[in-house]
């Protein structure tokens, strides 16, 4: 189970990647105000966040890492349909992301490739799940 300080690192980690290009749009702060009701986070420590980042906390279980990095790639597709660019600096980004939780390289690597082959780039999370499955056993 994720604790406070956890579920606040993990929304500001979120921010985080979100402001990477220096604005967040309205599509992404809608998503990251889901993630943070989903999280249990009050609107009032959302909005702060915004502002005021808090440090990075290591997740100690795998799934929950897991479940950070699909978020993280759902807001990368979110991010990429809003901007007309090739947003490789994003797909980057989210490969850094992956590698600081501590999930392997090559499950990274494996999601951003099979990115491309899904309806909207977006990875069903049973399909997330057996890559990282089959990487970590």
């Amino acid at each position: 189970m994720v604790n406070r300080v956890e579920k606040l690192s993990l929304l500001s980690e979120m921010i985080a990647f979100a402001k990477y290009d220096k604005d967040i749009k309205r599509i992404e702060y809608n998503f990251l105000l889901g993630v943070a009701k989903q999280l249990e986070i009050s609107r009032d420590d959302f909005d702060y966040l915004l502002d005021n980042p808090v440090s990075y906390t290591h997740l100690k279980s795998h799934s929950e890492r897991i479940v950070q990095f699909h978020r993280l790639v759902l807001l990368l597709n979110i991010e990429q349909e809003t901007n007309e660019d090739n947003n490789s600096a994003g797909v980057i980004k989210l490969y850094n992301f992956g590698l600081r939780m501590g999930l392997s390289h090559e499950s990274i690597t494996k999601v951003l490739y099979l990115m491309e082959s899904f309806p909207n780039k977006i990875v069903p999370p049973d399909v997330l799940i057996d890559i990282f499955k089959t990487q970590y056993n």
